[in-house]
């Protein structure tokens, strides 16, 4: 069981799925301020949000290292296939059904949901076998489904406004997202190339790619006001906000400044759980 979580990197699994429920209180907290007649919090539906998200999070990691055996052969040799933990078939099999489990889950809160979930778990399995090895392309589509889980969270209240009041979040996710996917493809060089992958350094050297990561942060920074500007967030936001977007400059210079994609992959991370506490208090 341990080599399974670890597959379905279960943190990570864990932390899109608070971001989803968060989604589902932002966007409640939004429409209850400004919509007469809003029901009670949907608890119910947003154990199902969670539930779901975390489901084809987990799927979604499994099928990627599924179809990375040999970048991580190189990369991540520790891993549960690489290792020899779970054989490719069982990998396979497991991430399948995560992603079955979730869409049908997802259904069951409403058809924007389930179709959602649905593309998303398409989306990731042409990721892991295709966008991957795709200059940009694979850092964009890791971007919007981070993002999605935003998404994901306003559709339970479709109809009503639920999409549009987690919009800008989606998109400031979304950002943060592929800025730290391009450090990650920087710090991933030697195995990609060894796999023949075409990411974004290959490509373009990883200088160049490093300031186009450092553009794309730098863009998600400069509009981490907006869902306070729109009167979306209250003060408390700004304020943790700023904390966030100092981690973000951190790890700008950790990979103009000090070459440092490793560090620079970190403190992208951290800025990126800061943001999330941001838009939790905020809300």
């Amino acid at each position: 069981m341990k080599a399974y979580l670890e597959l379905m990197r279960y943190g990570n699994c864990m932390m899109a799925a608070i971001a989803a429920t968060i989604g589902v209180f932002i966007a409640y907290n939004i429409l209850a301020a400004n919509t007469p007649g809003v029901p009670l919090f949907p608890f119910y539906d947003s154990a199902l949000v969670f539930l779901t998200v975390f489901l084809v999070t987990g799927a979604g990691n499994s099928i990627n290292d599924y179809y990375d055996i040999e970048i991580d052969r190189v990369n991540k040799p520790k891993r549960p296939i690489p290792s020899g933990r779970i054989s490719t078939s069982a990998a396979l099999r497991f991430s399948l059904a995560l992603f079955a489990a979730g869409t049908a889950i997802a259904f069951l809160i409403n058809v924007p949901c389930g179709m959602i979930a649905l593309f998303n778990s398409l989306l990731l399995i042409y990721y892991a076998r295709t966008l991957k090895r795709t200059a940009f392309l694979g850092n964009l589509a890791v971007g919007y489904l981070t993002g999605s889980t935003f998404l994901f969270g306003g559709a339970v209240f479709f109809g009503n406004g639920g999409l549009e009041s987690v919009f800008v979040l989606f998109l400031l996710a979304t950002l943060a997202t592929v800025a730290r996917e391009i450090v990650k493809d920087i710090e991933d060089m030697d195995g990609d190339m060894k796999d023949r992958a075409r990411t974004l350094p290959i490509v373009i050297g990883s200088r160049k790619a490093a300031y186009i990561a450092a553009s794309i942060g730098l863009i998600a920074v400069l509009a981490s006001p907006l869902p306070y500007m729109q009167s979306f967030m209250s003060a408390r936001y700004l304020l943790l906000v700023a904390i966030a977007d100092l981690l973000f400059a951190i790890a700008v210079y950790e990979i103009l400044g000090k070459d440092n994609p490793a560090g620079s992959s970190r403190m992208f991370k951290l800025a990126m759980a800061f943001a999330l506490i941001s838009f939790l208090a905020g809300a």
